[in-house]
């Protein structure tokens, strides 16, 4: 139903993000890397999952569509519920995830707290084969936004500005706006120089 909430940063902790849209709060339980992937920003876009349970409306907020895949499909799986399935993306990266369960280490996936031996090795088994392509879908992304963050930065030298200060001045936006385009980063980067 909803795919994702896009607003002001009204409230941030390592467990949960209030994102304000025209005056509403959305309550979004969040893991560790997307609390990583949006602390110091005013603004953030995060993706969403939504699950209406008989007592109560619950929102799952993630930084990128990868995650929120990796959320679903642990949620698919017999015996993990949201909470332990954030949990689990609070310790692992979807990239890291993809790595133990083609590994096969039950023992390093137990590791996460609240998990069992026997539900990591249901974990490997039903989700065996299934994560391929989510880790290079998040390298993508990646990419992208390091091109723009070096086209950003190379314009802003090419207007005189030194390197380490244009840098510096690109990393805080690019932190704050993670999806902001390379106009868009020239110009914030500009008002900190």
């Amino acid at each position: 139903m909803y795919d994702y909430i896009s607003g002001t940063v009204a409230e941030l902790t390592p467990a949960y993000a209030v994102v304000d849209v025209g005056g509403v709060g959305y309550y979004l339980q969040i893991s560790l890397q997307t609390f990583a992937a949006i602390e110091g920003a005013r603004e953030a876009k995060l993706f969403v999952h939504h699950v209406v349970r008989e007592d109560a409306q619950l929102f799952y907020g993630f930084a990128t569509r990868a995650e929120r895949e990796v959320f679903r499909r642990l949620i698919g799986v017999s015996g993990v519920g949201g909470n332990t399935a954030r949990t689990i993306l609070s310790t692992y990266s979807p990239g890291e995830l993809q790595g133990i369960i083609a590994a096969e280490n039950a023992v390093l996936l137990k590791n996460v707290k609240g998990l069992g031996l026997k539900t990591a090795q249901k974990i490997i088994v039903e989700l065996a084969g299934k994560l391929t392509g989510l880790a290079e879908e998040q390298a993508v992304a990646a990419t992208a936004a390091s091109e723009q963050y070096d086209e950003a930065l190379a314009a802003l030298v090419m207007l005189g500005f030194s390197k380490s200060a244009a840098e510096k001045a690109v990393r805080a936006v690019a932190k704050e706006e993670p999806s902001a385009s390379i106009e868009e980063l020239v110009r914030q980067a500009l008002k900190r120089l």
